[in-house]
């Protein structure tokens, strides 16, 4: 490496593609906030990375993608072997580079953060989509079909994941969902300024080239039996993920115009991507299909991850007149991406840190006013060690508001079908798989309490971001073709 090369972090700063204009987001653009690079910028980005022979990117990364290679093969121009590579780790490459949280990822770990991290993800996006735009798709010339085949419950992140590593061993996979297409919340939750939905429609197609079935519309338990996946499969991998509403137990949530954050984003998705509004409603939830009118209110959003972000972000979209973010702890301890609290702001949203949600208040004829909140500061660190959010005595006020959202969360619960199959939850939903048997059997990584069960993504590790949902399907994914093909 030459010395100019070595120092070009200096001579080109940090950059990331273009964004639509403000002005367009907060009059109701739904487009991706952010384009793509050319060729040149790419170039110049992939050419800040020092290749520093540590690279704490790729160990941050949960895939563990091979972060400096395909930098050096962008600088090159070697595309299609960049797109090769980047799938090796990731099957859902072009996702991740748009919806993950780089900032407390790969690029909050880059050696040249002080200066700038390197726009990894960027250029991650520009990477995929040019080399599937030029045509190139994974190579399976090499595979050779073993006659084994494998359900999978759902087309979500952790799904498509374990389906994209069957495929890579010669095994077919077959993946069962509920909804019309393919993605789980990628299609029907994250919203469309963050991920466009022609890519999951893409990476779609590319899944079905690599040998991938689809079977929408099908419910497991409901249209089809897991005794008969049992039956007809070698083995069933189970990514049905976190859908089970946290709602805090406020006094006042059940009023009119409090909604749930996820079938929020759910149904506001179905209705932006021009799909019937209506659809087919998740389980529990069908009292939640009619999102009132935001244009021109006041909205509360209640909690400060990633979730509350698509919230807020939304309701801007949407016409509100006020969009506040209400969150316990400090801004420092808020878990949304820093990215996203600042393109948030931007768009015009309101961030209260340090209060907490008491009740939230009607007017006595069940027309939401506000939310109680009481101002908190900082104490001792809980379980986790994070520091606790502890109430002010007498700093009580009322957060106006017509509309409020809780995002407080999702967690899984083990459905029925699958405890019948002697499947084991912990007390927290999550389904308990890899470890050890009350016999002393050692179970393969991911492989639950029936042998031939695997389960991985949220369904075990609790909600989380699409990137661990996803580096947790390919994994098992290996596992199950282990288990297979010995």
């Amino acid at each position: 490496m030459s010395r100019k090369q070595a120092f070009q972090f200096l001579e080109l700063p940090r950059q990331m593609p273009h964004r639509i204009p403000v002005e367009l987001r907060t009059s109701g653009d739904w487009g991706e906030l952010y384009g793509k690079f050319g060729k040149d910028d790419a170039q110049y980005q992939a050419g800040r990375c020092l290749d520093c022979g540590n690279p704490y990117c790729s160990w941050k990364c949960p895939v563990h993608n091979a972060i400096p290679q395909w930098l050096q093969l962008v600088q090159e121009n070697r595309i299609e072997e960049a797109a090769a590579l980047c799938h090796s780790t990731n099957p859902l490459p072009e996702v991740c580079g748009r919806v993950c949280p780089q900032d407390r990822l790969c690029e909050g770990s880059c050696t040249l953060e002080e200066f700038g991290a390197v726009t990894i993800g960027a250029v991650e996006k520009y990477i995929v989509d040019t080399a599937l735009e030029k045509g190139w798709r994974p190579d399976m010339s090499h595979v050779q079909a073993t006659g084994r085949r494998v359900a999978v419950i759902g087309a979500g992140p952790a799904g498509i994941g374990c389906a994209d590593r069957l495929a890579r061993n010669g095994i077919h996979a077959v993946v069962f969902d509920r909804y019309e297409q393919i993605g789980g919340l990628l299609q029907f939750g994250i919203p469309s300024f963050k991920l466009d939905k022609s890519v999951i429609a893409r990476r779609r197609e590319v899944l079905e080239g690599m040998g991938v079935e689809f079977r929408l519309g099908v419910e497991v338990g409901k249209d089809v039996s897991v005794d008969e996946l049992l039956a007809e499969f070698d083995a069933v991998f189970v990514g049905t993920g976190a859908y089970r509403y946290t709602d805090g137990g406020l006094p006042g949530q059940d009023l009119d115009n409090v909604l749930p954050a996820l079938p929020f984003l759910v149904q506001n998705g179905r209705i932006v991507g021009g799909r019937n509004p209506l659809g087919r409603p998740i389980a529990g939830w069908e009292d939640q299909l009619s999102l009132p009118d935001l244009n021109g209110k006041r909205v509360v959003v209640l909690g400060g991850g990633d979730t509350g972000m698509d919230c807020v972000r939304s309701a801007i979209r949407l016409g509100a007149a006020k969009v506040t973010c209400a969150y316990r702890r400090d801004e420092a301890n808020m878990p949304g991406s820093a990215r996203e609290v600042a393109n948030a702001r931007e768009e015009g949203v309101r961030f209260l840190f340090n209060r907490q949600p008491l009740s939230i208040q009607d007017d006595g004829t069940g027309k939401v006013v506000g939310v109680q909140v009481v101002e908190t500061r900082l104490g001792a660190p809980d379980a986790r060690g994070r520091q606790q959010a502890e109430p002010i005595a007498g700093s009580e006020s009322l957060l106006e508001a017509d509309i409020v959202i809780i995002a407080f969360g999702f967690s899984p619960s083990l459905p029925a079908w699958l405890a019948a199959q002697g499947v084991e939850a912990g007390p927290n939903g999550r389904i308990v798989a890899g470890g050890t048997d009350i016999d002393g059997r050692e179970r393969l990584p991911y492989q639950t309490t029936h042998p031939k069960l695997f389960a991985g993504g949220d369904a075990v590790r609790g909600a989380d971001l699409v990137v661990t949902a996803v580096a947790e399907g390919r994994d098992a994914g290996d596992s199950i073709a282990r288990m297979l093909l010995v």
